[in-house]
């Protein structure tokens, strides 16, 4: 005879009055004059009614968009190849950077024990001083900016800067050999590689310059190579890596630059992501801004019940894609 199975947890009355996915169910039924009553009711109304649904998620979402969709989706009888909220004209960057307080943006925590915080004010002026960097040298919208760099605060904040211009993100973690990151990189002839001079594992340290050169060597297109200081104590010796600088050299001097957030196709690519590789070289998946940025906070807002208060984590590289 089998044992009564004990469920592991039980949210509070008070959890589920002020869950997302509770106000998002009450908006839907004021909004769309509909009977929600829970969780399979929402699940049913969002399959049979997808263009409501998207719909209803980008108001309560609060996307920033500088011009309205013309209709939420072209053809649902079209996959693949059908176009999601055409007409209208955003920024991914935009939307992440629409705080401008004290609050923490990121939480960085070494290996080393040591520890990094940024606030939002703090990321938006970083970021608009790289942007305003990488305009100068002349990337522009639809470059490719990869990263062949840990997850630092770095990253995040040179991902924003290159999706603030509206060109194209891809990242390696700084842990792939050289040849992985060429058989991933050199199909999308990046313009600027984003380095670093190493990175902490198991309390021993990897040196990744002659990697990034290696790297830089084998791929023409890279115009400029940006490298962060992590486990040097100075800024490391990268005269043999061609068209280098270090960050603190590399980002505009100017403390509060104004960030130019340039307007887009909601399908306008904001990553590339990279296969395996297991059956032959890695395959490119290019991401849609748009796409991303509402199945994130859809993910987030409604399925993590992420508010501003809280603090998340992801374990990973950013040669992977946490889903």
């Amino acid at each position: 005879m089998s044992k009564e199975r004990k469920k592991l947890w039980t949210p509070s009355e008070e959890w589920i009055e002020n869950a997302n996915v509770t106000k998002f169910i009450e908006f839907v039924n004021k909004e769309y004059n509909r009977d929600i009553k829970g969780a399979k009711d929402l699940y049913k109304w969002s399959v049979e009614e997808i263009k409501e649904f998207w719909a209803a998620f980008w108001d309560f979402a609060d996307i920033i968009a500088s011009e309205g969709y013309d209709k939420v989706v072209d053809d649902l009888n079209k996959f693949p190849g059908t176009q999601w909220f055409p007409g209208a004209k955003m920024n991914f960057a935009e939307n992440l950077l629409r705080y401008d307080d004290d609050q923490l943006a990121f939480i960085f925590q070494g290996e080393k024990k040591v520890t990094k915080k940024i606030t939002y004010k703090e990321l938006n002026k970083v970021v608009a001083r790289l942007a305003k960097a990488l305009r100068e040298m002349g990337v522009k919208k639809g470059d490719r900016v990869v990263s062949y760099i840990p997850n630092l605060i770095e990253t995040p904040i040179a991902m924003l800067a290159t999706a603030s211009i509206g060109a194209i993100w891809a990242s390696c973690g700084a842990e792939l050999q050289a040849r992985a990151v060429i058989d991933r990189f050199a199909q999308i002839e990046p313009k600027v590689l984003f380095t670093v001079d190493g990175y902490f594992y198991k309390d021993s340290v990897f040196e990744t310059i002659p990697n990034a050169k290696e790297v830089v060597d084998a791929i023409p297109s890279i115009e400029k190579v940006v490298v962060v200081s992590y486990v040097s104590d100075g800024k490391p010796d990268i005269n043999n890596i061609p068209n280098a600088v270090h960050w603190d050299d590399f980002i505009f001097k100017e403390e509060n630059p104004n960030n130019h957030f340039e307007q887009l196709p909601f399908e306008h690519p904001v990553y590339i992501m990279f296969s395996s590789g297991t059956t032959g070289k890695p395959k490119c998946m290019v991401q849609s801004g748009g796409g991303v940025l509402v199945n994130h906070l859809k993910e987030l807002i409604l399925s993590t019940d992420l508010k501003r208060k809280d603090v998340i984590n992801y374990i990973t590289a950013p040669s992977w894609m946490m889903v």
